[in-house]
């Protein structure tokens, strides 16, 4: 038997690698379609991508602003505001006689005022206190009937009826002890109690209500004071602060 050339001859190892390589394509063409079903499913799994447009650039329209809320201007007649009266069990006698009162902040106030005035030389006389709108009724009403008087003319040296800072209990008449001449009058602001008021009066929370040129309009009055010592007595008198004009110059406390 002749022999196969050395050439032709099949080697242990050619063999071995000829059955390798199908096995090999084999679990190649396996790893690819792997990787495909593993990319369908992904693909299939994601959203679709929408395409983003740009947003459009929106001008914010102007806002006006809203007017601010004014308060309503209070009703006045003759410059005189109106005034709640003031309960009697709040009331406090400031003579020894009883007959002018104040409310109790308001006549404490006043007593230690007047001692100190007394201490200095002073003589500080109550000439009027709290006033009920029965009482300012009379005042106004039948006295003007009496003097024949205008309204006008009349509300020159008394305010209507419930419009009188003396139905709050924290009003005050005062004279000088020593020129009762000077009562109720602007000769008043002449008199040595007047100058211990101007310089004094504040420490004991009492001011002076109407005096020239002041906001309300209202005639000066040298003699008429209040107390502002307490929240009810400043909420009383400035509360409200913006008044309609009354149709005359005829005004007065």
């Amino acid at each position: 038997m002749d022999e196969i050339p050395e050439a032709l001859r099949d080697s242990p190892k050619n063999k071995q690698s000829s059955r390798q390589l199908p096995l090999f394509l084999i679990g190649f063409s396996l790893g690819l379609g792997m990787l495909a079903i593993i990319a369908g499913v992904l693909l299939f799994r994601s959203p679709a991508k929408v395409p983003q447009k740009s947003a459009a650039t929106v001008t914010p329209t102007p806002t006006t602003p809203a007017p601010t809320p004014t308060s309503e201007p209070v009703e006045n007649v003759l410059g005189h505001l109106p005034y709640e009266e003031a309960p009697e069990s709040e009331l406090k006698a400031i003579t020894p006689d009883g007959r002018i009162r104040m409310r109790l902040a308001a006549a404490e106030a006043f007593l230690q005022l007047q001692a100190a005035a007394r201490a200095d030389g002073v003589i500080l006389i109550p000439i009027s206190g709290f006033r009920s709108v029965r009482e300012q009724n009379r005042l106004f009403f039948e006295v003007k009937q009496q003097r024949n008087q205008e309204a006008s003319k009349r509300a020159e040296v008394s305010a209507p009826p419930g419009y009188s800072e003396h139905h709050t209990g924290y009003a005050i008449d005062l004279g000088d002890g020593r020129s009762p001449a000077t009562n109720l009058s602007v000769s008043f602001e002449k008199t040595a109690a007047f100058r211990w008021l101007k310089n004094n009066a504040n420490r004991y929370s009492f001011e002076l209500s109407f005096p020239p040129n002041n906001p309300q309009g209202v005639s000066y009055e040298p003699w008429h004071w209040r107390y502002v010592g307490d929240r009810n007595s400043l909420e009383t008198f400035y509360k409200a602060r913006e008044l309609k004009q009354p149709t005359n110059n005829s005004q007065s406390r």
